[in-house]
């Protein structure tokens, strides 16, 4: 009976499918992947080419139909969706609500010798950064985060007009 049914309604099973991965893609990875966006455009149009008679409803041909839609919009939507997401434009490590964070060291570090730090339950590795004008900062001293990496903050000293605990 599903069979039956699906075998009649093809366009209808095709731009559900689209309309469900687009919608995956969208609500679950906020379009970072691609790949759902361009599987879902692909079953829209097949879909859409099944509804106004353009191919015959055979799943040999919507199978393919789907396959090559699919392909057309990756390499269509390729360039503009990584052009959307910023490609180099941000220098990593340099965009974090945690930059500006100052801290006391507990241990000391140096460039060859990195610490660490909890932050919000997270072990950080902490290291000093490559415009620091130093080598070691002793523990105790208190450092003002300037670059965040996974896991790690790059630091430099602070000032000491701050007065923090």
């Amino acid at each position: 009976m599903l069979i039956e049914y699906l075998n009649e309604h093809q366009a209808t099973f095709w731009i559900i499918t689209g309309i469900v991965l687009l919608a995956i893609e969208i609500l679950a990875f906020g379009m970072a992947s691609g790949v759902l966006l361009f599987a879902g455009s692909g079953a829209l149009v097949t879909g859409t080419f099944l509804a106004l008679g353009v191919i015959p409803p055979s799943w040999d041909v919507s199978i393919a139909c789907f396959a090559v839609t699919s392909a057309l919009s990756a390499i269509a939507l390729w360039k503009p969706m990584k052009r959307m997401q910023g490609e180099g434009n941000v220098t990593p490590g340099q965009t974090s609500d945690l930059i500006g964070y100052s801290f006391r060291l507990d241990t000391d570090i140096s460039t060859t010798k990195p610490g660490s730090c909890r932050y919000s339950g997270i072990a950080w590795r902490v290291e000093i950064a490559d415009e620091a004008t130093v080598v070691q900062i002793s523990a105790g001293q208190i450092v003002r985060v300037v670059a965040v990496d996974v896991g790690l903050f790059h630091v430099v000293p602070e000032q000491p007009s701050h007065d923090l605990p």
